[in-house]
Parts: structure tokens; C-alpha cells; sequence
């Protein structure tokens, strides 16, 4: 997908479209998830300090991420590619690994080249996004070819000229080449993937070693046998949350504690799992990082029990100097909870119990001592004191709801007010209006779908042909 988070985001927001967006943390110790390409004509690029993408680009519109958003146009996407093949192999939200031939879809350039064109178009259709397509008999070269193809496109790389494409390309171009082996490679007079070639499997081993050099040279000739394979069941579960200024307050870590636990287990029930392991991650004011875990006795997908372990795991850990980032996460997964096994047991207890109640309930006058429910005895009626309505935060992209005006998003919060700009997916871009933070006629709303919703696209265009003409058509 091309520039996935930021491209979303300009499909939702009408009035985003053509203009520099970047998605990312908008704290101080922020990164960059994604720019879009207009933003990235300034120098703006994923994993950049916030900070630094302010200065190069201070007019773009800066945006909290929305992953419930990005994982559902995900699975549209997922789903188209696994109608081309049972062997579809995610690497994120926005990318995947589809062998066409297990799929019997393509056995050759032509038919590959068509259904890379009409994957491209039905991703379109279905997502209101574009996504670029790469062709090649490796994963390796359909990789790279997808990069070339960004964005909107798609490359194909004919059998019998991978080597001529690749030699001119940088070392930096081949999977497991980062910016530490790429500055090892150039000192030794190593730029481009001909001269890796040119080198030799000896020499690569004896810069890199055995496992790396080797399987380096052998993609430098084009050679890469890795499968295709499906996508593996999740492992584990987490959530974490780095914090703009160190906590230093006890009790404030200890809330954050719970309420990860309580994201954490919001995700794993809707991925349908339960787990037995708690994990605590802790990044202290220094950058070191700890992490803890508690094993239970069978899986749990019960928020209290995951909450009450977590701040068992915390009381391990010393905080004082402060902390920046904290996760919790559960791992031994399964489709089942511990309680699940024993359910019609518990059920038949139950009813049991229930039968032996009713029996000394009609038998016998209670007794000495007991409760004042059961003797009969009017209890204080329990009044709730109300709570006050706590200032609520505004992420900036974010979706709301205004009672007279109808769906929007955020465009920016602060000093008690909140912007909100009112448009859909499928509307003219929309008008602004400022409310306090607390006005109950605004609330917090889900994402809507990128289409289908609102005008469709050429609907006025349609009006007016209809309306010249009498409005027969």
C-alpha cells in the first residue's frame, strides 16, 4: 500500500487530499509512522523524531494514529489477496507475500501481469486507496519491485534479467542490509550489489560470516529460494505507551499499569485468544529497559486477572528515578480460557448449590447472626455520588460526533477548546468550528468507511446532467 497511514487518513478528510500529512506520536519523543508524499517532498520519512519533521515541514497536518481504521482496510486488502492464493504472507498492515502459482492464477508473465493489474484495481475499488504491485519469481525481487512500482503502480521483472537490474543498485537495496553492515560493506569498497558479486562468497564470509555473507551472496545472484508462508498464528498480544515526560508519581504508573492490562485484554479477546503469560515492560528514565512475567496456571482473557497480575509484576520494579514507557503484554496463547474447561462443571455446582438453597430457604428461619438481607431487614439504599465530568483529550484526526453538525475529526485541541473540521469520506471538503473541551454535545466516535459513505464521487456532476435535462435520466 502506498504511504498507507497518511494515504488513509486523506481519503477519510476531504479536506486533507493533495496536502502534506504525516501520521505519527505528536509528543515530544515522538516518531513519524508515515508521511505522505507530499509531506516527503520536504525531507519528511518514517521512523524521524517528530521534532525534526515539524521543522522541515511546519504546514503539514500533523495526526494520531487510528489502527482500528488501518487494520480493518487491512483485512480488505488481506482478503482480496487471499482469493489469488492459499499462500498469502503478511509482513504488516500494508504488505504481503502472495505466491500466484500456488494459487493457480499465473503461470507466466502475461497472466501474472494481469492479475497484478486487476489486484491493483480491486484494491481500489474496495478500499478507495492505492497499492503498488510487484512481479518477480523470489520474494526478494517482488520485494524491490514494488518499490520501484510506488506509487500506484506495477513493475514486473522478467526472467533472465534480475542480475542487469540488480548490479548497478546499492548493497542497501537487498534484505538484511541496514546502515550498520551497508557503512561495513563501503569501508571494504562495497556500494553496489555488482561489486558484491565481484567479490565472492569468501570475502563476504570473512566480512560478514558464514550465515550473513553467504546468503547475501547469493541474493547479490539473484538467487533467493525463501517460500512463500502463510501467515503464522499470533504468538502474543501487547500494547505500550511512551510518555512524553517521564512519571515519577507511583500511583500514576500503577493506573497507566491497569489500564494497558485493560487495552491488552480489549485486543486479545477481539483477535479471540486468552493467554497464561503476563508480561510488564518498563523503560526507565535512563533507557534501560525491564521486563517481567508472571506464568498463570491456564489461560485467562479476564481483564482483572491480567490487571491484578501486571501490578503484582510492577511491585518487582523500582520506578523512582522515573519511567517513559510502559507495556503489558500476554503470550502463550490459546483458543480457550482456563474457565472454559471446567464450565459444565461449574454450571452443575451452581445449579446444586441453588437446589440445596431453596430447600433451607423454605426449611428453615434464618439464623442467628446472618446477614441483614437475609433477615429480612431494609437495607440503606447505596446512592452513586456523582463524578465530575474529568476534561477530556482530543488526539488530533481523530473521529468525533457533534450532536447538530454530524461527523468530523480533530483538527487540534488546547486551552479548553477543541477544532473540529465537519466532513466524511465522501463529502466537499468541510467547515471548522471551535468548542470547549467539555461540551456535552460532542463525543468520540468510530471511523467511518473510506467508501461508500457520503457523496459518491461524480454524484454532482450526475445532478446537474439530470437537472438540463428535466431530470429524466
Amino acid at each position: 500500500m502506498d504511504a498507507f497511514y497518511a494515504s488513509a487518513e486523506q481519503a477519510a478528510k476531504p479536506s486533507l487530499r493533495g496536502k502534506a500529512v504525516v501520521v505519527g506520536g505528536l509528543g515530544p519523543r515522538g516518531v513519524v509512522a508515515t508521511a505522505s508524499y507530499e509531506a516527503r517532498r520536504f525531507g519528511v520519512h518514517s521512523a524521524m523524531p517528530m521534532g525534526q519533521a515539524r521543522r522541515l515541514a511546519p504546514n503539514a497536518a500533523y495526526l494520531v494514529p487510528r489502527f482500528g481504521l488501518y487494520r480493518e482496510v487491512s483485512e480488505q486488502v488481506m482478503g482480496l489477496l487471499r482469493e489469488l492464493s492459499p499462500l498469502v504472507e503478511p509482513l504488516s498492515l500494508d504488505e504481503a507475500f502472495v505466491d500466484l502459482e500456488a494459487g493457480g492464477v499465473a503461470d507466466d508473465e502475461v497472466s501474472a501481469r494481469a492479475v497484478g493489474e486487476r489486484l491493483r484495481s480491486d484494491i481500489r475499488a474496495v478500499t478507495g486507496l492505492t497499492g503498488s504491485v510487484g512481479l518477480a519469481v523470489s520474494k526478494m525481487l517482488a520485494k524491490i519491485a514494488s518499490e520501484e512500482a510506488k506509487p500506484d503502480g506495477l513493475r514486473l521483472i522478467a526472467p533472465g534479467t534480475e542480475r542487469a537490474l540488480l548490479g548497478p543498485m546499492s548493497v542497501r537495496t537487498l534484505p538484511g542490509v541496514g546502515p550498520a553492515t551497508g557503512d561495513h560493506l563501503r569501508r571494504a569498497g562495497i556500494t553496489t550489489v555488482e561489486e558484491i558479486a565481484e567479490a565472492g562468497e569468501d570475502e563476504l564470509v570473512r566480512l560478514l560470516g558464514k550465515a550473513h555473507g553467504g546468503s547475501l551472496y547469493a541474493m547479490a545472484q539473484a538467487l533467493d529460494e525463501r517460500p512463500v508462508v502463510a501467515e503464522r498464528d499470533t504468538k502474543s498480544v501487547s500494547v505500550e505507551d511512551t510518555y512524553d515526560v517521564d512519571i515519577h508519581d507511583r500511583v500514576r504508573v500503577r493506573t497507566e499499569v491497569a489500564r494497558l492490562a485493560e487495552r491488552c485484554v480489549q485486543r486479545l479477546r477481539a483477535a479471540g485468544h486468552s493467554g497464561r503469560t503476563i508480561v510488564l515492560k518498563v523503560r526507565r528514565f535512563d533507557f534501560s529497559t525491564l521486563t517481567r512475567s508472571e506464568t498463570l496456571r491456564g489461560p485467562t482473557d479476564d481483564p482483572g486477572v491480567v490487571r491484578e497480575a501486571a501490578a503484582r509484576l510492577l511491585e518487582s520494579v523500582d520506578t523512582t528515578g522515573g519511567v517513559r514507557l510502559l507495556g503489558v503484554g500476554v503470550t502463550g496463547l490459546a483458543d480457550y480460557t482456563q474457565e472454559d474447561l471446567f464450565a459444565q462443571a461449574q454450571a452443575q455446582a451452581q445449579a446444586l448449590a441453588a437446589e440445596v438453597e431453596a430447600e433451607e430457604a423454605a426449611g428453615a428461619e434464618a439464623e442467628p447472626g446472618a446477614d441483614e438481607a437475609a433477615s429480612g431487614e431494609p437495607q440503606p439504599e447505596v446512592v452513586e455520588e456523582p463524578v465530575a465530568r474529568a476534561e477530556r483529550r482530543w488526539a488530533a484526526g481523530h473521529d468525533v460526533r457533534h450532536a447538530e453538525y454530524g461527523h468530523g475529526w480533530v483538527q487540534g485541541s488546547g486551552l479548553g477548546r477543541v477544532t473540529v473540521r465537519f466532513e466524511t469520506p465522501g463529502s466537499e471538503p468541510g467547515r471548522v468550528r471551535t468548542f470547549r473541551t467539555d461540551d456535552v454535545d460532542l463525543e468520540p466516535a468510530e471511523p467511518l468507511p473510506l467508501v461508500g459513505v457520503g457523496v459518491p464521487s461524480g454524484w454532482a456532476e450526475l445532478e446537474r446532467g439530470c437537472a438540463a435535462s428535466g431530470g429524466q435520466e
